[in-house]
C-alpha cells in the first residue's frame, strides 16, 4: 500500500501569508492575496522603492559635505557615539552597495 502525498496548496498559502506579514496586513487580506495578488505586489514594489530612496538619502546625508555654517557653535560627541555613527554608516553603505550590485546583475539574486 502506498501513500499519496498532497499538500493541498500549502505552498501558495504560505507565500500569501508571508507577503501579508511583510506588508503588515491583517489576516483578512490573505484570501484576497491568493485570488488577486497584483495590488499587493504593487504595494510591495512601492514599499521597496521607498526603502531604497531612504537608504540612498541616508548615505547622501552622511557622506556629503555640509554647507558651511555661519554659527561658530562647537558640538562634542563621545567616542562611543561617534563609533556607533560610523558603524551605522558602514551598514547603510554596504546595503546601498548590495542594492546597486543587485540592480546591475539581476541574475545573481
Amino acid at each position: 500500500m502506498s501513500v499519496i502525498k498532497h499538500n493541498f496548496g500549502i505552498e501558495d498559502r504560505n507565500a500569501a501569508r508571508r507577503l501579508r506579514t511583510l506588508l503588515e496586513l491583517s489576516a483578512l487580506h490573505e484570501a484576497n492575496i491568493r485570488t488577486n495578488p497584483l495590488p499587493y505586489l504593487e504595494r510591495a514594489s512601492e514599499r521597496i522603492f521607498q526603502l531604497e530612496k531612504i537608504l540612498f538619502e541616508a548615505v547622501e546625508a552622511a557622506t556629503s559635505p555640509s554647507a558651511p555654517s555661519t554659527s561658530s557653535e562647537t558640538i562634542s560627541v563621545s567616542r562611543a557615539e561617534y563609533d556607533r555613527f560610523l558603524a551605522c554608516l558602514a551598514i547603510i553603505e554596504n546595503g546601498l552597495a548590495q542594492l546597486v550590485s543587485d540592480a546591475e546583475d539581476p541574475q545573481s539574486a
